[in-house]
């Protein structure tokens, strides 16, 4: 049944993101991003990483999507087509990567093999003293708050910077359209008053 429901969320996932690919409209290719992210945040759900799914939620179909339509108030609601030509070389180097990325693949230990080496370098440690060393019943939680506390909070401390540097830039980005269309209209008004 699990194989089912992946492959039905791998189909969802490959056809909005041709879709996308495909779209002019870049509102729309925004919501279609926002779905993807949570169609992904669906996909982890189902292989056991609800850590990542939240995650995934919070930041794949939440903040970005947000930035990304802050985004679009300040520009056109349409792709441009002025420079769109074929680019070959593009093309070759996302092959290139992609064929590389797969061959990356075949050295790895197949998905949820109990005895992959990433089962055995602390995962025995976590559950087997979790409960006497941190005393929270849930697993993951203890984990990912106490044995990798730092590396969660430096992970929320990057992308908070990164929420804050992108709304500076959008913020600024306004408060300069404002300006310089306020300095266009006052000589006229000058004009008029003279």
């Amino acid at each position: 049944m699990i194989d089912v429901i992946h492959i039905v969320l791998f189909t969802f996932l490959a056809v909005i993101a041709i879709a996308i690919i495909r779209l002019r409209d870049l509102f729309a290719a925004v919501m279609l991003m926002g779905i993807f992210s949570l169609l992904s945040a669906s996909l982890f759900t189902v292989m056991d990483a609800v850590d990542v799914a939240f995650t995934e939620a919070a930041v794949g179909a939440g903040v970005s999507t947000i930035l990304m339509l802050a985004t679009l108030s300040l520009t056109h609601s349409s792709e441009s087509t002025r420079y769109a030509r074929p680019r070959p070389m593009a093309l070759v180097a996302v092959v290139l990567t992609g064929a590389a990325l797969v061959y990356a693949t075949f050295d790895m230990p197949r998905y949820g093999d109990p005895a992959a080496p990433i089962h055995h370098h602390v995962a025995d440690h976590y559950i087997e003293d979790t409960d006497d060393e941190i005393g929270v019943p849930n697993m993951v939680t203890a984990i990912l708050a106490s044995y990798r506390g730092y590396d969660t909070w430096g992970e929320t401390a990057v992308i908070f910077t990164a929420c804050v540097g992108v709304m500076m830039l959008l913020g600024g980005a306004r408060t300069f359209y404002r300006w310089r269309h306020r300095e266009e209209d006052e000589p006229e008004e000058a004009g008029e008053a003279s």
